[in-house]
């Protein structure tokens, strides 16, 4: 990376960014999946700020046991505090910790980002739960002021069940999803509602993400083996179901599901779909139907043919610059070069570097 480096800061000149980092992430054998997701990680600004609050105000308690959450920690600071501008570092411990946490990760085979960012947000959030818990149950452990530093705790009112705590990660990815079912006998509408950290949305060939959500939120009619039981009717009714984002979150993760089982084959194919996604998006899916507009600043990107083989590479946006990382090299882009990623759109053509995931910072401050 030493020339690399040298080249990316000659690249950006004096508009190289402030107290900003650029390293590249050593690959151990197979783990470009884990290096692409943390890149766009670091690069999602609110979640690494909070992050390296969380390292500060927690540094000092040597006795905490290492865990997913402070192998993290302890990797963004590494980065966020070297002298250098430019260089590789080697994220050892965090992978180590990753492969003794979840043996799925352990074997040497071409693991899916996806499920990789999905097990990490969700044990990053399960950390400090228990984190809440035990200070909950010690209160002794703190000092009333450091109770307040720590955000105000909500009082059970009238012994009603707590609410769930919501988290720093739940603050920067969490959404919620309504799911609405209309009898189509009493017109009455049942309305269930579910939390979600990303958005896993199937993709047409020639398509845009704008469309792929329209056909997430589209009027599926449940008939036949599919009625819904109607606790109004008391009975199996015909309906009409759909799905709406009635809180989107602060970060939008979208995740297009290029791997598809097919039955023939009996085996899972890559579909190399040209899917456009937009520098901005607008969600207009939403329960109030006031638009909700965001803005691109990573793309995690597989690169391949399969699904059983293959790299991950990632594209951030930072400061208003475009950077490729891949594993140890992290080079400078055109804005324009993101488009060569949406896919292809005859099925067999030379390009595999296909869009994976999507992060998306909402635009007009924190929702």
């Amino acid at each position: 990376m030493g020339a690399a480096g040298s080249k990316l800061e000659k690249a950006l000149g004096d508009q190289f960014p402030e107290g900003e980092r650029y390293f590249g992430l050593e690959n151990f054998g197979n783990t470009c999946y884990c290096n692409s997701v943390l890149q766009a990680l670091y690069f999602c600004i609110p979640f690494r700020e909070q992050l390296l609050d969380y390292y500060a105000n927690n540094k000092n308690l040597g006795d905490v046991e290492e865990n997913l959450l402070t192998c993290l920690a302890d990797l963004f600071t590494q980065i966020s505090s070297q002298k250098k501008k430019t260089g590789v570092i080697a994220p050892k411990r965090f992978v180590q910790r990753v492969k003794k946490q979840n043996e799925y990760f352990r074997s040497y085979m071409h693991q899916d980002a996806h499920e990789f960012l999905n097990f990490l947000l969700n044990e990053l959030v399960d950390i400090l739960e228990k984190e809440s818990d035990a200070a909950k149950s010690s209160p002794e452990t703190l000092s009333p002021s450091k109770k307040i530093a720590n955000g105000p705790s909500h009082p059970v009112a009238n012994g009603v069940q707590k609410e769930p705590l919501v988290t720093w990660v739940h603050k920067n990815f969490q959404g919620i999803l309504t799911n609405e079912t209309r009898c189509l006998r009493c017109e009455t509408v049942t309305a269930r509602d579910e939390t979600f950290l990303d958005l896993s949305l199937d993709i047409e060939q020639n398509s845009s993400i704008t469309s792929c959500l329209k056909n997430f939120s589209s009027t599926e009619t449940l008939n036949a083996e599919d009625k819904f039981f109607c606790d109004k009717c008391c009975s199996l009714q015909e309906a009409q179901k759909r799905m709406k984002i009635k809180k989107p979150p602060h970060i939008l993760v979208i995740h297009l599901k290029r791997f598809k089982y097919i039955e023939q084959l009996g085996r899972y194919k890559k579909l190399s779909y040209r899917v456009v996604f937009p520098m901005e998006l607008k969600l207009t899916n939403t329960v109030e139907d006031a638009d909700s507009e965001y803005s691109l600043f990573a793309v995690v990107v597989h690169v391949g043919s399969g699904p059983n083989h293959g790299h991950y590479v990632s594209l951030v946006k930072s400061h208003n610059h475009w950077l490729l990382f891949d594993d140890e090299n992290v080079e400078m882009i055109d804005e324009s070069t993101v488009q060569t990623f949406f896919g292809s759109s005859q099925e067999f053509s030379g390009n595999t570097d296909h869009g994976y995931i999507l992060f998306y910072e909402r635009l007009g401050g924190k929702s």
